[in-house]
Parts: structure tokens; C-alpha cells; sequence
């Protein structure tokens, strides 16, 4: 059986077919089965498991976009299709619209629809602040990073276009950026070290500007309400969202979207995989009209699930902490991390941007669980190398904050933190307060049961992407 037919030369290869372990356990399940119903029911149920995982990013975004443009006017986290929403401080332990959101920036977002014509992105001259524009396709892949590291601070106007575009730059557009999908995220964030940052933040987001091209160079503003479409969840969380689909819906749901939001070349094997499945990319899905063997593999494939959050948990690890792997935001033809990555954290962008290592479990290898005390301590000179900065978040096992006295759900080198006396310092990582005189650098956890930890340093340096620094183990505290 292939793994996820990665060509040999692709230098994705190993790191691709580790990620279908998983899968491959199920295959010898299926094997050891045996007889003609390997070929009638287990190879199409393998097949459907690896469609399920192709799909889940794409519908993991669309679900995203649904919830966040279903208003009629921008709001703090929501706004119309080609608007901007303007994260004017951080979010609350209420915020429920993406998993593992940090403290760190405030978000600049847009959802741009790009079937009728290209949009100029316009930013401001941001004054040697650091921030960062990742530009999503619908796959979830960053095909361009706009921002200090890249392009700089000054004020610059930029091309945004879908596949199909042909054309010139007009006057005054520095550069172009040609995304494979007809819709777009457009991922802003704007460092700001707490609250004091806000006012100057928020007036440098507020200039952020998507203009249509037939509109550049013209007097051009926004609708002042748009309509919004009727039937959009926007209370349930994503996740519980697709956990709630049945077969029909789920890989309908792909197919349709995979219309305007096309497989590129190298995915044409798995493509594939879809048509014997019944599954005609860019055309309606009928579950009723399937043979009743691909239809019982498409429903037994929908527990592919829980494959990708075991998946996600066994990603390699170095003392405890998951080494977000290298490909993160550019995952070509290694769709389980694709997938993983868009269930514990969509919109994660690359490593040399922002990396994220995360922790579900101690240094020891056994699962962080509020009942404990923790104690992550870091040498003399040695916490996480950035150009930027770097925080400690804690997590529900959803991805959400979740309430506590301080109203505290990071940590930022930014902040007052206390050194130990040789040059050290200790975070202290449990539910009640670890004494007065530690409680500055103390991050509370979930009242209990389990949680997980995620740091995030900004444009790392090259010790923290190369592997010569390393995060150290949470341990318990003494």
C-alpha cells in the first residue's frame, strides 16, 4: 500500500510517511483481515480514511470563514467578506472563534473572496513595530509573508489574486501575490505588550485597507452593511462542528469546495482516491447515489478523527515539548500534518516567522494534569531565543483559556518577571498560588484535569529552528 504518494525525490518524503503511521496501523488491520473483502471494503476504507484527512483543512477553514463573516458590518473579530476586523485588545477566556489564540498580538484578519478580481493590500508604515501578514490559501498553506522580516516597515500596497488572473500591476503596487485558491485568509498581527500598546497599535491596524482593482486609484470605501447569510453556526466551536458530520455532509462539503478551491498537481494521485470513492472534485456529491461499499467506507471513514488528535500528540518531541516540524505552513504533499496542525491550532504560520512548541505532556512523558504543581525552569541567558519576543500560554484541552483569579493566561518576556539570583528564572504552572513571593511568575492552570502549554517566540533566531537550543522539560514541582 503507498503512503501519501510522495515522489521519491521529494524531500518531504520521510517526514510524510511518518505522519501516516496511523493510517498504516489501520492498513494491517486490514490486512490481517484478509480475503476478498480487503480489496471490496478495506482498500476503499483506507482510502476514505486518507481522503478525510486531505479534506479536514479545507473544511476547517471554511467553517472558520462561515463564522467569522456572518455579520453585517466589522466588528472585533468578525467582518464582511474583503473587511478587515480589528482586534483592539486581547481576547477574554470567552473567546471561542479559533483555537490557541495568543497574547502577544492583536490580530488584523480579512477573508477575501477573489472570484471576481484581485484586491490591493494596503499597509501603513508601522514605525520599526514588528508584525506579520500570512496569507492563507483555503488548504491552509502560507503562499506569502508580508511584515518587518520580509518586507519591512515602510508603507507599501501589494497584489492579492487568484489563480486565474492575468494582468500588470497598476501604478503604486509594489509587488504581486497569486494564491492557488479562490479564497484567502489574510492573517495579520501587530506586536503589542499589553495594554499600554493598544492606542498605537490599533491606529496602524485601522489603516490596513483591502481595495478592489478596478477600484485602485479611485475614491473607494466599503458598503456600510452587507447581508448576511442565514443558517451559520456561529456558536459551536469548528471542531465539535465536523465531529457532528456525517459521511454525506463531510465529503460533500469537500467536494463542493474543491471547486474553487482546486488540488494542485502533486495532489492528483489522491485525487484519485476521491473519484474511486464516488467523489468528483468541484461536482455535487450524492452519498445516496454510491455503490454500498464506497458508502460504508466513507462512513467508517469518519473516524479518522480520532486518528489525527493521537496523530498531533505524536509528533516528535524533545523533552516533553512537540518540535513543530519545518514544513509547518507549507506542508506540499504531507497532508497529516496538514491536517493536524489545522485541528490544534489553524492558522499557525511559519516556523521562521513564529515558531510554537507545545506541550501535552511533562518532561517525563506523562500528561500535564492540573492536580499537579509544575515547575519549567530556565537557565542563565537560555530562554527562548527571539528577534522579538516570546510567551507561555496555558490551554484547556479544546485550545481555550480558561478563567482564573489573576485573569492571567500568559506569560511574555515583555512582563516584570523575576530572575533567580544566579541569572535563572522559574515559571510556576498550577491551579492555586504558589506564595506571594512567586505569584509574578506564575501561570495558573484549569481548575483540573488535563491541559497543555504552548510558548511562542517571534521571528526565532536560528538556534531555536535549527535544534542547537531546546525548550526544557516541565517538571513537578518539589
Amino acid at each position: 500500500m503507498e503512503n501519501t504518494t510522495v515522489e521519491p525525490n521529494d524531500k518531504n518524503a520521510g517526514r510524510a510517511s511518518k505522519r501516516w503511521k496511523p493510517v498504516l496501523a489501520v492498513a494491517l488491520i486490514i490486512a490481517v483481515l484478509g480475503g476478498g473483502w480487503v480489496l471490496k471494503e478495506g482498500l476503499p476504507w483506507l482510502h476514505g480514511i486518507q481522503a478525510y484527512i486531505y479534506g479536514f483543512p479545507l473544511i476547517m477553514m471554511d467553517l472558520t470563514k462561515e463564522a467569522a463573516t456572518a455579520v453585517p458590518v466589522p466588528g472585533e473579530f468578525t467582518a464582511p467578506v474583503n473587511q478587515f476586523s480589528v482586534m483592539t485588545k486581547y481576547p477574554d477566556a470567552s473567546f471561542r472563534a479559533v483555537a490557541r489564540t495568543g497574547l502577544d498580538t492583536l490580530f488584523a484578519c480579512a477573508w477575501v473572496d477573489l472570484e471576481k478580481e484581485p484586491l490591493v493590500l494596503s499597509v501603513p508604515e508601522t514605525k520599526r513595530r514588528y508584525y506579520v501578514i500570512a496569507l492563507f490559501d483555503f488548504w491552509s498553506n502560507v503562499f506569502a509573508s508580508i511584515g518587518k522580516r520580509t518586507t519591512g516597515n515602510g508603507a507599501t500596497n501589494f497584489l492579492v489574486a487568484g489563480p486565474g488572473w492575468q494582468g500588470t500591476l497598476p501604478a503604486g503596487v509594489k509587488q504581486v501575490f497569486r494564491s492557488p485558491t479562490r479564497f484567502v485568509w489574510v492573517n495579520g498581527q501587530m506586536q503589542a505588550n499589553g495594554s499600554q500598546d493598544y492606542a498605537e497599535v490599533n491606529a496602524l491596524q485601522k489603516q490596513y485597507k483591502l481595495t478592489p482593482l478596478s477600484a485602485w486609484g479611485k475614491a473607494c470605501s466599503p458598503p456600510s452593511e452587507m447581508p448576511v447569510a442565514a443558517g451559520v453556526d456561529t456558536k459551536t466551536p469548528t471542531l465539535e462542528q465536523i465531529q457532528k458530520m456525517d459521511a454525506a455532509t463531510y465529503f460533500g462539503r469537500c467536494a463542493r469546495l474543491m471547486k474553487d478551491n482546486p488540488a494542485t498537481p502533486a495532489d492528483a494521485p489522491m485525487v484519485e482516491k476521491l473519484k474511486s470513492l464516488g467523489l468528483d472534485p468541484g461536482n455535487d456529491f450524492d452519498f445516496t447515489r454510491l455503490a454500498p461499499g464506497q458508502a460504508r467506507a466513507l462512513r467508517r471513514a469518519m473516524l479518522a478523527f480520532g486518528l489525527l488528535e493521537k496523530g498531533v500528540k505524536k509528533l516528535t518531541t524533545k523533552n516533553g515539548w512537540i518540535v513543530m516540524p519545518k514544513n509547518m505552513g507549507n506542508y506540499g504533499v504531507d497532508y497529516m500534518t496538514r491536517a493536524g496542525i489545522a485541528m490544534v491550532g489553524l492558522g499557525a504560520i511559519q516556523p521562521v516567522d513564529i515558531s510554537y512548541p507545545t506541550a501535552f505532556d511533562d518532561g517525563k512523558g506523562k500528561p500535564l494534569d492540573s492536580s499537579k504543581r509544575y515547575v519549567l525552569h530556565f537557565e542563565k541567558e537560555q530562554t527562548p531565543p527571539a528577534n522579538v519576543g516570546w510567551s507561555l500560554s496555558a490551554y484547556d484541552p479544546q485550545g481555550f483559556y480558561v478563567p482564573n483569579a489573576l485573569d492571567r493566561y500568559n506569560l511574555a518576556a515583555w512582563m516584570p518577571l523575576k530572575y533567580n539570583d544566579d541569572g535563572s528564572i522559574d515559571f510556576y504552572i498550577q491551579t492555586g498560588s504558589p506564595g506571594p513571593d512567586k505569584e509574578t511568575n506564575w501561570l495558573p492552570t484549569p481548575a483540573s484535569g488535563p491541559f497543555n502549554l504552548v510558548v511562542r517566540i517571534f521571528w526565532p533566531k536560528e538556534s531555536a529552528l535549527d535544534g542547537t537550543w531546546r525548550m526544557p522539560g516541565v517538571r513537578i514541582a518539589p
